[in-house]
């Protein structure tokens, strides 16, 4: 088996300790993996000035790949959020979000196996924003009564939601390759083009050319996306791979995480031309860092999927069949776990939970 270096970004909060257990669970599934450590955090803005130092930066683009724990982001104020300042720096445009049961999980609905890919370079997400009363907001204002495109009240902070033609037809042939790939029956575009005709309008035009070009990769369907959620809800099964604009693609990953058991147990992935960034999607959870309380199973599925795209399909297959034999058997699972499922069954600690994972290889 060949060897692999790559960056490990372990973030803060329970960063650290998903990261170690991952880490370990990745050695024992076999594959050979150097790992070259770079740190990302808030413990950092107070020597670097920011939580996110060129050296990390420079290290993911060294190796090409990287896996990092989860990074805490202030909500409202603070700085921007590692993930997004990554993504822009690497060049990461496409976010995948694979939403697998897993039978002890807690989920509501078994047999779920979905994958929603996000274009991750634009939207609300770009960060173009007008505070209230700045002169940005106040020249956007009387633009667009200039425009006729509706009255905006005066005391209004604004975002711009900028979709480009080349950025959705990038990320729906995203879709449509990794359902090649895979062996996925249908792509699903999902959009608001009834209410915002000239941005979601835009990307589902994209898509729909697109779909006509891969016809024989996969089937092609639109949904609005509020009767997504609601169909989704209702009925996940009906889906195979979701391709979205940035918000509600980020919006819609959480929701399908949820039926099946929360976003302790879901992956993640941030894929360029030329770089993959793997990630748990989770928070820091700040409230229970340091205490062997967290569940890693997010970040080591996400290993799994670094090493998918390493080429160790063998050693991902593994970690992948010991999750879900100690879901299963269910004797050492972690607290958010124990909540889901309703057990009253004393929860494993994070430690006992790997250990149980690399038992069962």
């Amino acid at each position: 088996m060949a060897s692999h270096t790559v960056a490990l970004v372990p973030g803060d909060g329970i960063g650290p300790e998903t990261s170690a257990a991952m880490q370990r669970v990745v050695e024992a599934s076999g594959a050979d993996i150097v790992w070259d450590v770079a740190e990302a955090g808030a413990h950092l803005v107070e020597e670097h000035g920011t939580p996110l130092p060129a050296s990390t930066i420079e290290a993911v683009k060294r190796n090409k790949v990287a896996i990092k724990g989860p990074v805490a982001t202030p909500v409202g104020t603070g700085f921007r959020s590692v993930n997004v300042a990554l993504r822009r720096e690497l060049g990461l445009y496409a976010c995948l979000r694979p939403v697998l049961s897993i039978p002890g999980a807690g989920g509501r609905y078994d047999g779920v196996d979905i994958v929603i890919v996000r274009e991750n370079s634009e939207d609300l997400y770009a960060g173009v924003e007008f505070e209230e009363g700045s002169e940005g907001a106040r020249k956007l204002i009387a633009l667009c009564e200039e425009e006729g495109a509706g009255a905006i009240r005066p005391d209004s902070g604004i975002s711009v939601k900028p979709i480009s033609k080349a950025a959705s037809e990038r990320i729906v042939r995203f879709a449509f390759d990794y359902a090649r790939r895979h062996g996925r029956r249908k792509v699903t575009a999902v959009h608001k083009a009834n209410i915002m005709k000239h941005t979601d309008g835009l990307f589902l035009r994209a898509a729909r050319e697109v779909a006509a070009e891969r016809a024989e990769d996969a089937a092609f369907e639109e949904r609005i996306v509020d009767a997504f959620c609601m169909n989704m809800v209702m009925d996940p099964a009906q889906f195979d791979v979701v391709v979205f604009p940035n918000l509600y693609g980020d919006i819609a990953s959480d929701l399908a995480a949820g039926l099946v058991g929360g976003l302790g147990i879901a992956p993640g992935a941030n894929i360029g031309d030329e770089y993959a960034v793997f990630e748990a999607v989770h928070g820091s959870a700040p409230d229970i860092a340091g205490q062997d309380k967290a569940n890693p199973t997010a970040q080591i599925l996400s290993a799994a999927m670094m090493l998918d795209h390493l080429g160790e399909a063998e050693a991902a297959e593994r970690i992948r069949r010991a999750v879900r034999a100690v879901y299963a058997e269910g004797a050492h699972l972690t607290a958010d776990i124990r909540k889901a499922t309703g057990s009253s069954k004393p929860a494993a600690s994070c430690t006992e939970f790997t250990d149980a994972l690399i038992a069962a290889f």
